[in-house]
């Protein structure tokens, strides 16, 4: 199927090597959705991340084994989403190691510091569509953005273990085997991110604070707000610490303390840029649908590789910062009492002239490849809830359509996740039939 034209190019980006950062610094890049690092001390290895999965955990420490055969005595977990996470016990064996996380460090792969329940079915079935999960690797499912797609899922989510030791919000200086590291509160992505700083190769180890897309400020398979300002605030950090090596959570380490700079400094300004012209929107009285329209980067940003929007998306942030601020009302009288879905399309349907009037005009979207509103259509007929056997013939001829629509769609997107949610949701729709 079709695929937008800098996706293509990721299979090459991601492909599987182990990068030398320094003379005991080692980076396993593209054999999983996460990076993992291995730094060899006097008398052991200090891991710094686990990967998604046991299979791909064995696949890196089988390339790192070739390097050194010195015992795993650390793992630090830079933060507790499940692809860096996942691998622990692979790392571990019988080693016994050390695991060492954030205070704030949570068992749920959300970091969610809550013990009431959550709609943990929605999360899953929005998960599997944001990541492509049963998409078939290359026609349907390129890589995930920040990640590869040609990677092995076996074990996924499989092989976490619980740290073993907390640290607290001030951070720590340790020395672990012959090897002086700092830990660094840097809340960002999540709440309970940590960085780790090695003074001695200037190396910062920066988990999913930064990485080569535009950032994820809100994940459509759902997630709590991710504080924008205190991620810019977290850059600033970041940019202090005058690091010659960036090593990031996902996509290749960025070398060279001008150009570390340069995108860490491009990072924070873009986020500070969705604060500030969405924020300014709110103050003059526009909704969020206004300002998910209107707010862009600036071309000298909007053009870098490391804003492209592969993974996160600015209008999906745009809609996060005003409902993680303001809350679901966007001040629009209208919106305080809407109709009911089924109620809303009865009505709109009637106004178009019925349901072969309202296909002919999604048709005629679609022939004009005008996605957006083709879906905006059928969705009137998809949500017909009157169940005579005619609507439920003009119901399933919908689902068909918009099944049709959204593959359409998708070939177009630049955002991974995107893409896969509009595959993935086209193959339930289909099996519903």
């Amino acid at each position: 199927m079709q695929t937008h034209p800098e996706l293509q190019e990721h299979p090459q980006y991601f492909s599987k090597e182990i990068v030398q950062l320094a003379d005991n610094v080692y980076q396993a890049f593209g054999f999983a959705a996460s990076n993992v690092y291995m730094i060899v001390g006097d008398d052991s290895v200090i891991i710094i991340d686990t990967s998604e999965s046991t299979s791909a955990a064995t696949n890196m420490l089988n390339e790192f084994r070739k390097i050194t055969q010195l015992p795993i005595k650390t793992i630090i977990y830079t933060h507790s989403h499940r692809d860096h996470v996942s691998g622990a016990t692979v790392f571990a064996n019988d080693d016994k190691p050390d695991i060492l996380a954030s205070t704030r460090f949570s068992d749920d792969s959300l970091a969610v510091a809550t013990k009431h329940p959550l709609p943990t079915k929605a999360m899953q079935a929005r998960t599997k569509r944001q990541f492509g999960i049963g998409l078939s690797y290359p026609d349907e499912f390129i890589g995930i953005g920040v990640g590869p797609g040609d990677r092995p899922m076996k074990g996924l989510g499989a092989g976490s273990l619980p740290p073993t030791r907390r640290i607290g919000d001030d951070g720590e200086q340790l020395t672990l085997s012959g090897i002086d590291l700092q830990l660094v509160m840097a809340p960002g992505e999540t709440p309970d991110h940590m960085v780790v700083w090695y003074p001695e190769k200037k190396i910062l180890f920066c988990g999913d604070n930064f990485y080569r897309s535009f950032p994820n400020l809100y994940a459509i398979r759902g997630t709590v707000y991710r504080d924008f300002d205190t991620w810019v605030e977290t850059l600033d950090l970041l940019i202090d610490f005058n690091a010659e090596v960036l090593a990031p959570g996902h996509t290749k380490a960025i070398n060279g303390a001008s150009q570390v700079k340069t995108l860490l400094s491009d990072y924070r300004d873009a986020i500070a840029h969705i604060i500030e012209h969405t924020r300014n929107g709110m103050d003059a009285g526009l909704t969020i649908d206004q300002l998910a329209n209107t707010v862009k980067l600036p071309d000298h940003l909007a053009e870098k590789p490391h804003l492209r929007e592969y993974y996160g998306r600015i209008d999906w942030s745009v809609r996060a910062y005003c409902v993680g601020t303001l809350g679901w009302f966007d001040g629009n009288p209208t919106s305080l009492g809407t109709l009911a879905p089924s109620d809303e399309a009865k009505r709109f349907i009637d106004l178009i002239g019925g349901p072969d009037a309202l296909i002919n005009a999604a048709e005629k979207a679609r022939s004009e490849s005008d996605y957006q509103w083709a879906l905006q259509l059928i969705d009137r007929l998809v949500f017909l809830d009157d169940a005579s056997d005619n609507n439920r013939s003009i119901i399933s001829k919908a689902k068909t359509l918009k099944a049709e629509l959204l593959k359409e769609y998708a070939g177009e997107q630049i955002n991974c996740c995107a893409r896969h949610y509009y595959l993935q949701y086209a193959k339930e729709l289909n099996a519903s039939e």
